[in-house]
């Protein structure tokens, strides 16, 4: 299990918000902080702690040029999404990602599009792409949810699904997005279900607070899953110690 990073940036700026409030209106976005740093501050810092395989979201439109920064300040350590398409996906590689996350692109008007698929994998290689797929649960299932994590797609997170879609990507990232940004513990059935299903390098997100749920996510897990946590971190106005989960993940076999 190791701790990948993350930095989300939201109008320029470095913040973290609950998930499933992030919507057109901006007044409705709930946001559990926003920092005074710039990207490029944190991408220094995690490449300082030679922490890799993190990822850059952009939330919403107007954040290239912050999330450039970040690239450009730990070239190929860091893996970006939001907005990413066949079209743009190359210059993202360019400017020093390594790795594009890709969510809406593949999942239009909700229904896995394989066509785009195709088209990505064509353009950067399974091996540069990370499918994100972020999940709410309905009816005791999870469902792949797009827009800006507003909406259902029709793709239910299973087996099936995850080997189909692991020939085509080199990653998975999955929010658990009932549970994103509300440092109320991890949701433990889907990490359990996730960690018997996937075969290729996944990254958990949601809800972990302290090296308790650390612990504990590990635990039901086997270590078969990576996590990345957000708000819980006092870098980014939380109580849990960045540098205690840095030196936690270390020690790890």
């Amino acid at each position: 299990m190791r701790f990948r990073p993350c930095i989300d940036i939201h109008q320029g700026k470095v913040k973290q918000i609950v998930g499933e409030t992030l919507q057109e209106d901006a007044s409705k976005v709930v946001e559990n902080f926003v920092s005074a740093q710039d990207p490029g501050h944190y991408a220094k810092m995690y490449k300082e702690d030679g922490l890799t395989g993190g990822h850059i979201i952009m939330l919403g439109g107007g954040n290239r040029e912050a999330a450039v920064q970040a690239l450009r300040a730990y070239p190929e350590g860091m893996q970006i999404g939001g907005g990413i398409t066949a079209e743009n996906a190359a210059e993202y590689l360019e400017e020093g990602a390594s790795h594009v996350i890709v969510t809406s692109y593949v999942f239009r008007d909700g229904r896995l599009d394989t066509d785009n698929l195709r088209k990505i994998v064509a353009e950067v290689g399974k091996e540069r792409l990370v499918l994100d797929l972020s999940c709410k649960e309905r009816d005791g299932k999870w469902y792949v949810v797009t827009n800006q994590w507003t909406r259902f797609s029709d793709l239910e997170l299973n087996e099936a699904s995850i080997r189909e879609l692991e020939n085509s990507c080199d990653e998975f990232l999955i929010h658990a997005v009932d549970v994103e940004g509300k440092r109320e513990g991890v949701q433990e059935r889907l990490a359990r279900h996730l960690a018997e299903w996937v075969r290729i390098p996944t990254t958990y997100a949601g809800g972990a607070r302290s090296l308790a749920d650390l612990e504990r996510f590990r635990a039901i897990t086997g270590g078969r899953l990576d996590i990345t946590i957000g708000s819980a971190l006092d870098i980014f106005g939380g109580a849990l110690a960045y540098r205690e989960v840095v030196n936690y993940c270390r020690r790890l076999p």
